[in-house]
């Protein structure tokens, strides 16, 4: 818990540095990969920082923190946490880089904020901090003994098993472990990171989704090509992955993370309902896999929207996945509709029509204007919020108690 004192100066200063927070991480960045450029080379992922997604995030993520300690004293935002936890042991963070961070984070602030910064506001604020840190640690620390790996050492070889092309920009590596070993233990909607070396001899990571039951032996991921725009550059991994990458060949990927996954595998009695659009089918492909490999009878129902059918990436397997399970349907819609899905809508995708199943487990991935859409309407549908789990491809810019 902040302490009173704390608390007061916290509440008193939010303003100004959620204000500043877009200058204080912009500065803190560059600072930080000025002194310590080791840090850009296998940790953090170039086109986040290009775009400035990483820096909104750590900005979104201290005013959610600070903001969720003022309202709530004695809660922690747990939600938040494990979500950023989970990025975290992804790429490998340890506990001393905790102490990085905060040196350049705090310089950043006192020369973004001057004279406001007392020495008051200063130690209000570093509590503030190392209650955050302190307590993503903590959850990193049994994420990485879950994985049964030592902190930070999340990495190992796999072998493409497969190679195939699904759409013209997406395509699927099958992969097994290099080494023989058994596979780590993963849950139906996670997701690995893969760790490249780049032309410049830089490495550079970047997290999939894992699109097929992770229960059966083998790890899939599917990856599309990421075409630059305004908002930021050619996606380096995936395109890499893309151009280079054939069957016989070599990934170094992580060990599974991710908090959003389906609980309990014999629960018979909670709907799920799997909500995409775009690449996001990917976790929901892979937790229909797990579904159709339990033989659940759950009731399932697949909701995805898409340009075209030809641009829906594993747009056959979700049918034959659907076909496998007994009280399962899939509604597609497509901006261009085409000869090859009939019974697809056309346009947005509109719930307003679908007779949601009551109490359902809900699952949301796709870019963030769609998410935000559609879970607007599953509110409006009477969907509870704490019903509704979603995944964000990089940093989260979408934070758990957001108003969009």
């Amino acid at each position: 818990m902040l302490s009173a004192e704390s608390a007061a100066l916290v509440r008193a200063t939010l303003p100004a540095v959620a204000g500043a927070l877009d200058e204080i991480t912009t500065r803190f960045y560059a600072t930080m990969f000025h002194d310590r450029p080791e840090l850009l080379d296998g940790m953090f992922n170039r086109g986040n920082q290009a775009g400035g997604d990483q820096r909104r995030a750590l900005a979104g993520a201290i005013a959610a923190f600070a903001g969720a300690l003022l309202e709530n004293p004695g809660t922690r935002p747990d939600q938040l946490l494990s979500r950023i936890a989970h990025k975290h042991a992804a790429v490998g963070v340890t506990d001393d880089q905790y102490t990085i961070l905060h040196k350049y984070l705090f310089g950043a602030i006192a020369e973004v904020l001057g004279d406001a910064v007392t020495p008051e506001v200063a130690a209000a604020w570093d509590e503030v901090y190392w209650l955050m840190a302190g307590a993503l640690i903590s959850r990193e620390a049994l994420l990485y003994q879950d994985a049964g790996v030592q902190p930070g050492g999340i990495w190992r070889p796999w072998t493409v098993v497969e190679r195939r092309t699904e759409t013209p920009d997406v395509v699927s590596f099958l992969l097994r472990p290099a080494d023989g070993e058994r596979i780590p233990r993963a849950r139906a909607g996670q997701y690995v990171s893969v760790r490249v070396c780049m032309a410049d001899g830089t490495h550079q990571l970047r997290q999939y989704s894992l699109s097929s039951d992770p229960g059966d032996g083998l790890l899939r991921i599917t990856v599309k090509r990421v075409t630059g725009d305004n908002a930021g550059p050619d996606g380096e991994v995936s395109n890499l992955l893309h151009d280079t990458v054939r069957e016989g060949d070599e990934l170094l990927l992580s060990a599974p993370f991710g908090d959003i996954f389906l609980d309990d595998p014999v629960d018979t009695t909670t709907p799920v309902v799997l909500v995409s659009a775009g690449i996001g089918c990917t976790p929901m492909t892979g937790i229909l896999a797990h579904l159709a490999g339990l033989r659940s009878i759950r009731r399932v129902l697949v909701l995805h929207a898409d340009r075209s059918p030809a641009d829906h990436a594993l747009r056959t397997e979700t049918h034959d996945l659907v076909d496998q399970l007994r009280n399962a349907r899939a509604v597609f819609w497509y901006e261009r509709p085409g000869a090859e899905e009939p019974a697809a809508r056309t346009g947005r995708m509109d719930l307003s029509d679908m007779g949601l199943p009551d109490n359902a487990e809900v699952f949301l991935c796709g870019p963030l204007p769609f998410m935000r859409d559609v879970r607007g309407q599953l509110l409006s549908a009477g969907v509870p919020a704490r019903h509704i789990r979603y995944e964000v491809f990089g940093p989260d810019l979408w934070l758990p108690g957001s108003t969009a």
